[in-house]
C-alpha cells in the first residue's frame, strides 16, 4: 500500500491521480465544513442541494455516490455519513472507516484521497486517525465476510490523505517513531 499526502486546496487536489475522492459530512452542521465544503463549492452548491432536500444527510455510515468529472481531478466522490458532531469518537471513527473501505472494494477503487473522519474538525488527531486507518486496513475483514473470497483487505492500494502541512508532519514523526519502537536499532 503506498500512503501519500495532500494539503486540503482544490489546486493541489486537481494535480493527485486518483480514481475516488472521499469525505466525511456532520449530520447536524450545516453548512458543510471540511473537504465536502471544497467541492461543494466547486460543483456550484450542487451538494448542499443534496442535503436541502434530504436525498443525503449526514446520518452515520449513509453513502452518497457522485459522479467526481468534470467538477473534480476524480472519476467518483464519496460522501459519507459521520453522523452528529457531538460524540465523535475513536468507535465511530472506525465504524465510518470500515464503512469507506467496504464501498472502495465495492467500486473496485485502487487509488483514493481520503479526508479521515473527524480530522477537518480535530475530533481525532493525525497520528490517532493515521493508526487507526492503518490498523483497519491491516486487520482481517469483518464477521461475515469470508476471508478466502477477499484476495486482501482492500482493493485500494494508493492512499492520499487530506492534511494540512503540520498534520502531515506529525503523522510522517509518528511513523518513524513507530517503526523505530516495533524494530529496535541492533
Amino acid at each position: 500500500m503506498r500512503l501519500q499526502f495532500v494539503s486540503p486546496l482544490l489546486h493541489e487536489l486537481d494535480v493527485i491521480e486518483a480514481e475516488t475522492l472521499a469525505c466525511c459530512v456532520w449530520e447536524d452542521v450545516r453548512p458543510m465544513d471540511g473537504l465536502a465544503a471544497l467541492c461543494d463549492w466547486r460543483f456550484g452548491g450542487r451538494l448542499s442541494r443534496l442535503l436541502m432536500t434530504g436525498f443525503f444527510t449526514g446520518r452515520l455510515e449513509e453513502v452518497t455516490l457522485v459522479p467526481g468529472r468534470p467538477g473534480l481531478a476524480v472519476d467518483k466522490l464519496i460522501l459519507l455519513g459521520a453522523g452528529p458532531r457531538a460524540g465523535f469518537d475513536e468507535t465511530r471513527f472506525d465504524r465510518i472507516v470500515e464503512r469507506l473501505i467496504g464501498v472502495l472494494d465495492g467500486l473496485s477503487s485502487r487509488s483514493v484521497i481520503v479526508e479521515l473522519p473527524g480530522r477537518h474538525a480535530g475530533a481525532i488527531t493525525p497520528e490517532r486517525a493515521a493508526d487507526r486507518l492503518l490498523e483497519a486496513l491491516t486487520a482481517p475483514p469483518p464477521l461475515g465476510l469470508q476471508a478466502a473470497a477477499l484476495p486482501r483487505r482492500t482493493t485500494a492500494t494508493a492512499w492520499t490523505l487530506v492534511e494540512d502541512i503540520g498534520a502531515r508532519r506529525h503523522i510522517e514523526q509518528h511513523m518513524v517513531e513507530e517503526r523505530r519502537r516495533i524494530r529496535p536499532e541492533s
